[in-house]
């Protein structure tokens, strides 16, 4: 079977397309047809391998396989799997998931909804888990409050959206001037354009403050917090592992002694969650928004369209028809 490797840390140059063995499942495990995947910005961070402590704990030398997200149909399962069989869509988290076929723990997957594509269930894994956990889980948000979305546009933006709509929230997103309407067709309230106004010097204050790109300082954001207000961290800067270790170490130090909850969130694997999220995109409630689908011999090109920051929801690869 075909599959994205690399063997060096480096620029998308390093992704190859090659012929592996198929995979076969574990006992817990169920082996499946891939028909989508789609990118996050880990995959391109732990490619270049920076900082390059970063690469101690990856591993140097090792053949590494990219992709976290996976949708498509489960070709056959272990003897201890009771929830799926073969020919099921499904949809959920792997590793590897950049080939054609990917084993994976039962409880990682999740049925696709019918009215869902495969492109979009890929796309919603990661990126929907963090909006969710980071707005129900860390940010305790309720029907009502005012929640700003720094990054709206982007893979966890553009979730983030569409689940606090979900909870009853008035919604204002930040985005660039070419996303201020896309924002508000998935239900945003308002829109702030970050290249005409920063939303720290504004006069609303939010109760909750979802951050995708942490590209202010805290006492910047804290201003435009209520005093019991939330700021939930689900991204960090461009600038790398550094930057982000430095916006945590920040964030601990100043917790203990502010009304205002601050913090740093990273989301967890959940089979109930990733049926929630399921059941979101069932109702209609939660549509992937995908900007673009590569093959799978394109990845590196993908991968370079992403690194460069511009992209709209979330780029997904299209493994197979």
């Amino acid at each position: 079977m075909k599959a994205i490797v690399y063997r060096q840390f480096g620029s998308p140059d390093v992704l190859n397309c090659e012929e592996i063995e198929k995979p076969t499942p574990g006992d817990g495990d169920v082996l499946i047809r891939v028909r989508a995947a789609a990118l996050n910005p880990l995959d391109w961070k732990l490619m270049e391998g920076k900082p390059l402590l970063l690469r101690l704990f990856v591993g140097p030398g090792k053949v590494k396989r990219p992709g976290v997200d996976v949708a498509g149909v489960v070709e056959a399962v272990g003897r201890n799997v009771t929830q799926f069989k073969p020919g099921d869509e499904v949809f959920g988290a792997c590793r590897g998931a950049l080939a054609d076929y990917v084993c994976t723990a039962e409880s990682a997957v999740a049925k696709k909804p019918e009215n869902v594509t495969f492109e979009q269930a890929a796309s919603a894994s990661i990126a929907a888990f963090t909006a969710l956990q980071g707005l129900r889980d860390k940010g305790q948000i309720q029907a009502g409050q005012k929640v700003l979305i720094n990054g709206a546009a982007g893979g966890v933006g553009t979730f983030a959206v569409q689940i606090a709509k979900h909870f009853g929230a008035e919604v204002t997103g930040v985005c660039s001037t070419r996303n201020v309407e896309l924002t508000r067709s998935i239900g945003a309230d308002h829109g702030i354009d970050y290249t005409q106004q920063d939303f720290t010097t504004g006069e609303q204050k939010y109760d909750l403050i979802l951050d995708c790109y942490a590209n202010h300082s805290l006492t910047d954001v804290r201003r435009v917090l209520q005093p019991k207000g939330c700021y939930v961290v689900v991204g960090g800067p461009d600038a790398g592992l550094i930057a982000i270790l430095s916006g945590i170490l920040k964030l601990l130090v100043v917790a203990p002694f502010i009304s205002q909850k601050v913090g740093m969130f990273m989301a967890k694997r959940s089979k109930g969650d990733l049926n929630i999220i399921a059941e979101l995109m069932q109702s209609g409630k939660v549509t992937p928004v995908i900007d673009r689908s590569y093959e799978l011999s394109q990845v590196a090109e993908a991968v370079r369209y992403l690194e460069a920051g511009h992209a709209r929801g979330k780029v997904v690869i299209t493994v197979a028809t």
